[in-house]
């Protein structure tokens, strides 16, 4: 027989992860979520994340810090390439570890409470809302740029239209799994064919005899430190390549859909962002891309003509999905570290109809409204690039540690990346 606190407790609409259900048929079961992303919806949720609002914004910040064109798609192609390396990495990671969480999860398994509980405060309480900024700030200002064709748009309405997204793709994650991954889904699709447009369109002006722009190779090239400083702005448009481990739980049969999403998705990323640099800079000369504050609507303008309002409103579509896998990921990290008891428990807690983190959503929209209002593109890129890398690192790290902590022959592993070990 069941106590009248528990009865009492299931009839509430938000329910921690541990709470109990099906009172009436005097079943035990618990409130958790549930294993409805398939193969195709992680792989849509990779490159959908990742295919954002990284490739408008950072190719300006790439070619300004690496001097020449040559030099910048050898960023542009090393970014691409740490970044599956590190998704490899979590690949295993996330099949050894099937739980949701991702970095803070791993840290956690090899580190212990003390730095997974560092990572999931600088993460919740910055990394994640600065990232949903970032992409609602982007998606904004592409929205706003086609009304202020002279001048420059007003800031306090990019904030504004901003703020106004955060709350929209919250209020879609909240509601349902299904609603968010769909909507992944479609927003991916539209994203790709925006990004084959401009890629068809540089081909063409390329295969016209329009070489000159391009041909400058690696003229003006800069220092080391300066190219150090432009991967910043190439790893933040990859970033994204992690989130799918934030969903583990809800991964339908993650053992083998993990790594297999992680392989289709990002060499399909870094095909995509070389080829559309190629046309940017086949197009425009590299004074038009360091004085554009929008670089795809001037590539638009030059080669669309009268349809180039097809590109920003493209833009707003991949903004609108990265937004929305950005959320749907970060939901996700806020309640494993509450569930865990390095945050309010109230985060850990799930909606029993609807099977979703509403509280840790809502308390990621907050913050990241907050970042919002005094913040700019450029230095939220700077400072989240940084402080996710150095966590990244750990995370990698944590694979070590557990390769000789529990070795191949001691704990199962669906997929081992390449690592010298003990076994």
């Amino acid at each position: 027989m069941l106590q009248e606190k528990e009865i009492e407790q299931a009839k509430e609409p938000l329910a921690p992860a541990c709470e109990i259900r099906n009172i009436s048929e005097g079943d035990v079961s618990i409130v958790g979520l549930k294993r409805r992303i398939s193969l195709l919806s992680g792989t849509a949720l990779i490159t959908g994340t990742m295919i954002g609002s990284g490739i408008f914004v950072s190719p300006k910040g790439v070619l300004e810090r690496s001097g020449s064109i040559g030099l910048s798609l050898i960023v542009w192609i090393g970014s691409g390439v740490i970044s599956l390396l590190g998704a490899l990495c979590y690949a295993e990671l996330g099949t050894l570890i099937t739980k949701s969480g991702a970095e803070y999860s791993y840290i956690l398994e090899s580190f212990g409470g003390p730095l997974a509980f560092l990572f999931s405060w600088i993460s919740v309480f910055i990394l994640k809302p600065a990232m949903l900024s970032i992409i609602c700030l982007t998606l904004s200002e592409y929205i706003v740029q086609p009304f202020y064709p002279e001048c420059q748009p007003d800031s306090y309405a990019i904030k504004l239209i901003a703020i106004f997204f955060i709350v929209t793709i919250t209020y879609v994650n909240c509601y349902s799994v299904s609603l968010a991954t769909s909507t992944q889904n479609i927003f991916t699709a539209a994203k790709l064919l925006a990004i084959i447009i401009i890629v068809i369109g540089g081909v063409v002006h390329l295969l016209q005899g329009n070489t000159h722009h391009i041909s400058k190779g690696f003229e003006g090239s800069k220092s080391v430190s300066d190219i150090a400083s432009a991967f910043y702005s190439g790893l933040w448009a990859y970033d994204g390549w992690n989130n799918l481990n934030y969903v583990t739980e809800e991964l339908i049969n993650p053992r083998r859909n993990l790594p297999l999403a992680i392989i289709f998705g990002i060499p399909l990323v870094t095909l995509c962002y070389v080829l559309v640099n190629i046309s940017y800079m086949s197009v425009m000369s590299i004074d038009e891309i360091l004085a554009s504050d929008a670089v795809a609507v001037t590539w638009g303008n030059h080669i669309l003509g009268f349809a180039a309002i097809i590109i920003p409103i493209s833009v707003a579509l991949s903004s609108f999905g990265a937004g929305n896998g950005s959320c749907f990921t970060s939901g996700r990290l806020a309640f494993a570290a509450a569930r865990e008891g390095h945050l309010v428990d109230v985060l850990s807690y799930v909606d029993m109809r609807r099977y979703t983190p509403s509280p840790a959503l809502v308390f990621n929209a907050f913050l990241s409204i907050i970042l919002v209002i005094p913040g700019n593109i450029e230095s939220l890129i700077d400072f989240f690039s940084f402080a996710a890398w150095m966590f990244y690192g750990v995370t990698m790290l944590s694979l070590v540690v557990l390769r000789y902590r529990s070795p191949y022959k001691d704990k199962h592993r669906p997929y081992k990346v390449g690592l010298i070990d003990k076994t």
